[in-house]
């Protein structure tokens, strides 16, 4: 295939596997691809399903009749590219190519393919188009709790690609970068990750800015025997191990806890990883304190993985409901008399977060909400119960943030 045509027809492949298998992005392994179009591929397909809504209303005044969704996918793939700016030449030229490669179910629409991507405006394709709506499963729960308008704006927010936060060590070379109220730092175009200062050294891991918030919130002190439940791929462990406490990371994943322990190796930090079952697993004392950064929905991350609205449609929300409630009654028996537990989960759903707060405070009486001052964080993003809640549209001019909800609990003594 002629050059950049690989890394767009692996993006249609992508999208195939999404749109038409349910597959996640995370799925595809791009092994036998260089580098460059592994990421160049991964990055078109993200692009297109924050756009997808928009493509289609657009192509569905062209289409007469629905093409196989490979060729729809191109066509995506194709508007998308023009309304980013790319030239109309390369981008027409690609899809064509594409759609004559792809076998006898294809072949015959290149020309339908030209058709319709030479009748597309020169500039501003998606002129007044609304951003992309979330799923309607999705939406209406958050409609009900914030309004139209705050879902409004997290859907624009989720409409661009966002920028990459690190967690920073002191004393250690970092990036060039906006240090944001709360400490992180935000990279607007990192490029290759391994190469940036501080990243050899072990100064800085990955880590969105909401996500830094749940390990700042426990507070874990030098010395303090430590839980993180839930563990991997183990930013927050970082966290607490930097913070000098005695740490041990928990998950029930293996395979994610391997890159746990690769980031440990680079930044010298010390853990002990356990591979386990939270639900079965028993430790052999207690814990000061534990953070539990429990399974969920992932809605709260859609800005940075586009796919999730494509792949899940609520169903799972009640098991994970059931799940999280077992691991808060669980990590609350494993504290010492006293202790605190940071519940945290990455979840722009109620049930996922306040909701479960309620009911643990219901279940345990004795046990104590308490809030904390943090660097950054804005009085209204506190809960009247004690929670805190941030939400993509929050810090929007600056690309917004991940959607969390945490809350600290204490057990009494």
């Amino acid at each position: 295939m002629a050059e950049g045509v690989v890394a767009r027809a692996t993006a249609v492949a992508i999208l195939d596997g999404v749109l038409g298998e349910g597959r996640m992005l995370s799925d595809f392994s791009g092994a036998d691809l260089a580098p460059a179009d592994r990421a160049r591929a991964l990055r078109l397909a993200e692009t297109v399903l924050r756009h997808l809504e928009p493509a289609d209303k657009l192509l569905d005044r062209q289409l007469r009749k629905a093409p196989p969704l490979s060729v729809r996918n191109t066509l995506r793939l194709a508007v998308v590219e023009r309304a980013m700016g790319a030239p109309a030449h390369g981008v027409v030229n690609a899809a064509v190519e594409i759609t004559r490669k792809g076998g006898k179910r294809t072949a015959h629409l290149a020309g339908l393919v030209n058709a319709v991507l030479r009748a597309l405006p020169e500039t501003d394709i998606f002129a007044g188009s609304p951003p992309q709506r979330l799923p309607r499963w999705l939406r209406q729960p958050l409609v009900h709790a914030w309004g139209r308008e705050v879902v409004t704006a997290i859907e624009a927010v989720q409409a661009v690609e966002p920028p990459l936060d690190v967690t920073l060590r002191p004393g250690f070379p970092r990036p060039e970068g906006e240090v944001l109220p709360t400490g992180s730092l935000r990279l607007q175009a990192p490029g290759q990750i391994s190469t940036l200062p501080g990243y050899a050294e072990g100064g800085w891991w990955v880590q969105d800015a909401a996500a830094a918030l749940p390990a700042r919130l426990l507070d874990a002190k030098p010395g303090e025997r430590v839980l993180d439940l839930c563990a991997a791929p183990g930013g927050k462990t970082l966290q607490l191990a930097a913070a000098g406490a005695e740490v041990v990371a928990l998950d029930i994943s293996a395979p994610r806890l391997a890159r746990l322990e690769a980031n440990l190796a680079r930044t010298g930090l010390k853990a002990r990883v356990v591979a386990a079952d939270a639900l079965v697993w028993e430790p052999g004392e207690r814990f000061d304190a534990i953070l539990l950064d429990a399974p969920c929905s992932a809605t709260g991350t859609i800005r940075r993985h586009p796919d999730l609205p494509f792949v899940k449609d609520g169903s799972e929300v009640v098991g994970l409901v059931r799940l999280q409630t077992a691991l808060i009654d669980r990590a609350l028996g494993w504290l010492k008399p006293g202790g605190r537990l940071v519940y945290a989960t990455c979840s722009l759903l109620a049930e996922e977060g306040e909701e479960q707060l309620s009911a643990a405070l219901e279940r345990h009486p004795g046990l104590v909400v308490e809030r904390l001052e943090l660097p950054g964080v804005e009085p209204g993003w506190w809960t009247d119960a004690g929670g805190l809640r941030v939400r993509p549209d929050y810090w929007a001019e600056r690309g917004g943030m991940d959607g969390f909800f945490m809350a600290r609990l204490r057990v009494p003594a």
